[in-house]
């Protein structure tokens, strides 16, 4: 699946049409994971929608980014579960496109993100009133056996975790499960 094409399904799952708004108030979405591949095409595509105010949630806000100046930028950290109250004050829904990747064994292993943080996220975006979270999450999760699993710190197991968590949570949500993504 085209990453495009992932955010434009996101997208038409989170929302409801524009005219239900209220005159004059345009929502906010935050994009959690924004700085990466399917983060920042979510946060392309919500800006050229133009519907919406866009917050990226982002670890280091003093990293440039190339969001334009009609992007928020919120500091928050789904490895620490009280930077995300703040990040989202005001958020209607929330993109989760966040995932551990690289170091799966420290500091970003999947344990830490893919489940405690989105754990973390569901229970902040309860506390806030957000509307909907919409989770980016793999259509593996629901086979243990996976390879992925096995090289990469129980990823699979990880986010069905995470995926479970947000359904306890309360909040209403939306769960997205691309094969794979790519850049074409």
């Amino acid at each position: 699946m085209k990453k495009w094409m992932l955010a434009g399904f996101v997208l038409a799952a989170m929302v409801a049409a524009p005219s239900a708004w209220s005159a004059g108030a345009k929502p906010v979405v935050v994009v959690v994971g924004a700085t990466g591949r399917t983060g920042s095409a979510a946060v392309e595509q919500l800006v050229a929608q133009g519907a919406m105010r866009v917050r990226a949630l982002v670890r280091d806000p003093s990293k440039p980014t190339t969001f334009g100046p009609s992007v928020e930028i919120a500091k928050g950290d789904l490895r620490d579960a009280a930077s995300l109250g703040a990040a989202l004050r005001g958020a209607t829904y929330v993109i989760s496109a966040a995932g551990s990747h690289g170091d799966f064994f420290g500091d970003n292993r999947p344990e830490l993100v893919d489940y405690r943080g989105v754990r973390d996220l569901a229970v902040a975006a309860k506390a806030a009133g957000v509307k909907r979270v919409c989770l980016v999450s793999s259509m593996g999760v629901t086979h243990p056996e996976h390879p992925m699993n096995k090289a990469m710190n129980d990823i699979m197991s990880w986010k069905l975790k995470g995926e479970n968590a947000l359904r306890a949570s309360g909040v209403s949500y939306t769960i997205v499960r691309p094969g794979g993504l790519r850049n074409e």
